[in-house]
């Protein structure tokens, strides 16, 4: 189980000393070159979000962010915060969205955030957050998420990786448990690593997510995907069809286009 503090994440009894602070700069976007996301996986990304239910407007969304954070992806770790940050101000004038940010990293370190409505207080939860060596920790992540929904219903978890080290049977059956309480998992991959796309594409489709492929050359589209799902989850296709009207609403464009009946 992930304990909490109330105002900032509580330090992991596995690895009490473990240190935090920024990121160092890495000289902005001058990231490695690699192959870019398809056009044909980004539009079944948004085709699978057609089967995920709008959220009701009554009351607050809860969405849960989690993301790896092992040495592996420190090369691109400066990009991904700022586009992950981008996706949570972009809700800000929606309003209606509470937030929880879980990371692991390190040997066994996994943490969680309290529950944040406001974007600007978890875009600088977000960049203290720094890489540390260590093996993925995605069921702690999933097992997290459905406590969570068990206290109070969570309308999404989005998870941003590179890799998997686990057995994806185990992952599996804690995806097939956040299905039965209809918590869609939206997967965000940075790379390539098979055995990570296999168990990612499982859990999406067990959730009836989403998967998405995420490299330096797909950068935009990530984060106009990241944005259309954490507005979607704030306040349903209303929501979403006011954001595609502005000049970043590309995502919610595409995603609107999914979401609407056959024949119209």
């Amino acid at each position: 189980m992930i304990t909490r503090k109330p105002t900032v994440p509580p330090t992991s009894t596995a690895d009490p000393r473990a240190p935090s602070g920024s990121v160092p700069a890495k000289g902005g976007d001058n990231l490695p070159s690699s192959e870019r996301s398809s056009d044909q996986e980004v539009a079944a990304f948004i085709a699978k979000m057609k089967s995920v239910a709008p959220v009701a407007t009554e009351g607050r969304g809860r969405l849960v962010f989690a993301m790896d954070a092992t040495m592996s992806r420190a090369p691109t770790w400066d990009m991904a915060l700022r586009l992950q940050a981008d996706m949570f101000l972009a809700v800000k004038e929606v309003g209606g969205l509470d937030v929880q940010l879980v990371f692991f990293r390190g040997q066994g370190e996994c943490r969680a955030s309290k529950w944040v409505s406001d974007p600007e207080a978890l875009s600088r939860l977000m960049t203290s957050v720094a890489c540390h060596g260590g093996l993925t920790q995605i069921s702690k992540v999933l097992s997290h998420t459905l406590e969570e929904s068990r206290r109070r219903k969570v309308n999404a978890l989005v998870y941003v990786g590179d890799c998997m080290e686990e057995q994806i049977d185990r992952l599996c059956a804690r995806a097939g448990e956040l299905a039965l309480l209809g918590v869609p998992v939206f997967l965000f991959q940075e790379g390539h690593d098979q055995n990570a796309e296999r168990a990612f594409r499982e859990i999406a489709r067990l959730t009836k997510g989403a998967y998405c492929r995420f490299d330096p050359g797909s950068a935009r589209q990530l984060r106009e995907l990241l944005t259309a799902v954490a507005v979607y989850a704030a306040g349903g296709q209303k929501a979403l069809l006011a954001l595609s009207q502005g000049s970043n609403g590309a995502g919610a464009r595409r995603l609107i286009e999914q979401l609407r009946p056959a024949g119209r």
